[in-house]
């Protein structure tokens, strides 16, 4: 990748690596084989697996965080917030792939990033929840247990990684329409 430092080509390809064999079955070695470099090389750039895994999993929950309360704060719908959270999770997914799979599978492994990983991951679901609760209240969307919408619509958002690298070609926007009409019309409220 142009202009990447050695220490994001590391986590760039140790993502990939987890993804390809699950976090707990990479070792250094593996990664450093992968890289063409010594292992004991690696440690010029990264203190450890784990902070490796810190990395890739909080950077991500972070643009996820910022993305939600950029659309919570607006004045939006609650319809056209949720177009702009399935937009925000159609862009943060094609361009993290790789760490989108650590982000789902491998969470549970942080350490000293779990407690803070957790806090914003309920968070963001807080936040979710009280957008479907605003468009329930405003007559925008059924009055279906927000739990419920939010699990099945995060539950395709959150797939997204595994099936985006499976098409040759991909338009971001076509995709992220098709998902709005399809995980939004569901939920409108009829008249």
């Amino acid at each position: 990748m142009e202009n990447e430092t050695r220490q994001e080509e590391i986590i760039r390809v140790a993502a990939k690596l987890f993804k390809e064999k699950g976090y707990s079955a990479v070792t250094m070695r593996d990664l450093a084989t992968t890289m063409n470099m010594k292992a004991a090389s690696l440690y010029n750039h990264i203190s450890s697996k784990q902070e490796i895994l810190e990395k890739i999993i909080m950077r991500i929950a972070r643009k996820f965080s910022v993305g939600m309360t950029a659309v919570k704060s607006s004045n939006d719908s609650c319809i056209v917030k949720l177009k702009k959270i399935i937009a925000l999770h159609v862009e943060v997914s094609s361009q993290n792939i790789y760490g989108m799979a650590a982000l789902n599978h491998d969470w549970m492994h942080l350490e000293a990033q779990l407690g803070p990983y957790k806090k914003l991951r309920s968070d963001y679901e807080n936040d979710f929840k009280e957008i479907l609760k605003e468009g329930i209240a405003a007559g925008e969307i059924s009055p279906i247990k927000p739990d419920v919408m939010m699990f099945s619509i995060l539950t395709t958002l959150r797939s997204l990684y595994l099936w985006i690298p499976k098409k040759e070609v991909i338009h971001l926007e076509e995709l992220t329409n098709n998902l709005s009409k399809i995980l939004i019309n569901g939920i409108i409220k009829e008249n």
